[in-house]
């Protein structure tokens, strides 16, 4: 509990952003679902045969999964708030819709019909009559609406839109509970906070109810400009990153100490960054050295030239066990210990972001190229996990790993990719969930061992080190393996589109300060 608290106090200003884009996020897809949804649930109870039209496609859109639902708005709404904001609408609509109809519904005959004698009009039957008394049961859908669009609006950290969902995503990737608590809870406290209020609003009698529905659309729209007011900042440049990178020891706030050079930060997908960075969301990105989007998008790595970032080799990490009773798997996976080279592994990336060849076939054709292509070897015998996470170099290496342990022992192979980031991959490894996969001495060293900062500055000076001692701590600490590392370095870099560096004259990070 302490290590948390202690995290939030560190981390209050961030918290503190992040739950002022949650909340506008939060309200303004509100905000135009109660828009839509509360004239279209009437218009449903004035002609019948719309109705179920209405709901059913209110409730298809309810059924589509959120990670698919963004990814289909992506390309047509690019990245950050609007495709968010457009999926959280979508969730809200069909319960403030059903229960608008179903309140209207109930209303009972004998009360509008009085008003009709009365001689009122169907507008004033509406909102004099219907309305009033349906208000209770509008509270209510747009209660559920809005507890189901606080959590939902976690996943909007992923497109660069903000939100609590940055510290769960990152704590995620790192194998950081306090990380992932630090963003659950006050996502969880939040919910809870507006389903109690909007609770207590439609426990109120009618009169006061409708008062407070008055108050209410004054208020969601001064909280629906909250996203859009934090983004206004514009005196540095905006920076991409995944939230992963906010909470490593060699990731944002190690970066800002030793250039003491800050940004206006956007979290996004790892996938998203690259994207971003080309269609001038945001100005620089902190991506990874070996990516195929480099070349593709003309962008230019900046010289690390104070030496923020350390060694990332690549080695398959592999169960200890399976090394000792198994020794032919490592045989078969040594045989890439030293073969990609940066400039391939890009290459190799390259063929499956931007040329669209599978991951598998790329593999394949590498292997050939090296001479290591076998057929398949294995007659039914014992399969082994190979797992990744969830980007495309990971892709390529299981599909490396499967081939050559398939090739040159009786095993069979399974591979589980896009598992996630390092902590899902790593927990399943020591598990005993998954048998190995592609993991990074950088990562080994700040993200599951975590030294002291004295011990990293000794260590991530030389490559060979930082091998070695991961390799040796992670045998006696976890029981797993290090194999021999493939040759390439895979470390975080600074990058941005090649003629904005050239025309501010920036080939090193340091050339960005005062920018």
């Amino acid at each position: 509990m302490q290590r948390l608290i202690d995290f939030l106090i560190e981390n209050i200003d961030k918290l503190g952003q992040q739950t002022l884009e949650h909340i506008g996020l939060t309200f303004l897809s509100l905000l135009i679902a109660i828009t839509l949804a509360v004239p279209g649930g009437i218009l449903a109870t004035r002609k019948p045969r719309l109705a179920p039209s209405l709901l059913g496609v209110a409730g298809i859109m309810q059924t589509i999964p959120s990670i698919a639902l963004l990814g289909f708005l992506l390309p047509l709404l690019g990245i950050g708030v609007k495709p968010a904001i457009v999926a959280l609408f979508l969730y809200a609509l069909l319960p403030i819709l059903r229960n608008t109809y179903t309140g209207i519904k109930e209303v009972d005959p004998a009360i509008r019909e009085a008003a009709i004698g009365m001689g009122m009009t169907d507008w004033q039957v509406l909102t004099k009559v219907e309305l009033p008394l349906a208000l209770p049961v509008i509270f209510a859908g747009v209660r559920t609406a809005t507890v189901i669009n606080v959590g939902v609006a976690t996943l909007a950290a992923f497109i660069g839109a903000g939100g609590l969902g940055e510290f769960i995503f990152g704590g995620i990737a790192l194998n950081n509970n306090i990380m992932i608590l630090a963003g659950a809870i006050p996502a969880a406290l939040l919910a809870i906070f507006f389903d109690q209020v909007l609770g207590f609003l439609q426990n109120l009698r009618i009169r006061t109810l409708t008062r407070s529905a008055g108050l209410l659309a004054v208020g969601l729209p001064l909280l629906a400009l909250l996203p859009f007011l934090l983004q206004l900042q514009a005196d540095r440049l905006r920076a991409g990153m995944n939230p992963e990178f906010i909470g490593r020891e060699d990731g944002y706030n190690n970066f800002v100490e030793i250039y003491n050079m800050e940004f206006n930060t956007v979290f996004l997908n790892s996938a998203l960054m690259y994207k971003a960075v080309r269609e001038g969301y945001v100005d620089v990105i902190f991506g990874y050295s070996t990516d195929g989007r480099i070349k593709a998008y003309d962008l230019m790595l900046l010289e690390d030239d104070r030496n923020a970032f350390p060694p990332y080799y690549c080695a398959p990490v592999v169960r200890q066990e399976l090394v000792a009773q198994h020794p032919e798997v490592a045989k078969a996976l040594n045989q890439l210990a030293g073969r990609i080279d940066n400039e391939r592994m890009s290459a190799l990336n390259y063929q499956v972001d931007f040329l669209k060849k599978s991951p598998e076939l790329v593999a394949r054709n590498f292997l050939e190229e090296e001479g290591l292509w076998r057929p398949d070897q294995a007659q039914g015998g014992e399969t082994l996990v190979i797992a990744s996470k969830i980007f495309t170099e990971q892709y390529i290496l299981s599909a490396m790993f499967a081939a050559l342990i398939n090739g040159y022992t009786n095993f069979d192979t399974e591979v589980k990719d896009g598992l996630g980031g390092t902590k899902i991959c790593f927990d399943a490894l020591r598990q005993g969930e998954v048998d190995l996969y592609p993991e990074y001495t950088g990562t080994g060293l700040l993200v599951m061992l975590s030294p002291d900062k004295e011990q990293v500055a000794e260590l991530v000076a030389d490559e060979e080190a930082t091998y070695e001692y991961v390799d040796r701590q992670f045998r006696r600490q976890f029981n797993i393996d290090w194999l021999q590392p493939l040759g390439f370095n895979n470390t975080y870099a600074l990058m941005m589109r090649r003629k904005d560096a050239q025309s501010r004259g920036v080939k090193a990070i340091s050339g960005l300060k005062g920018e």
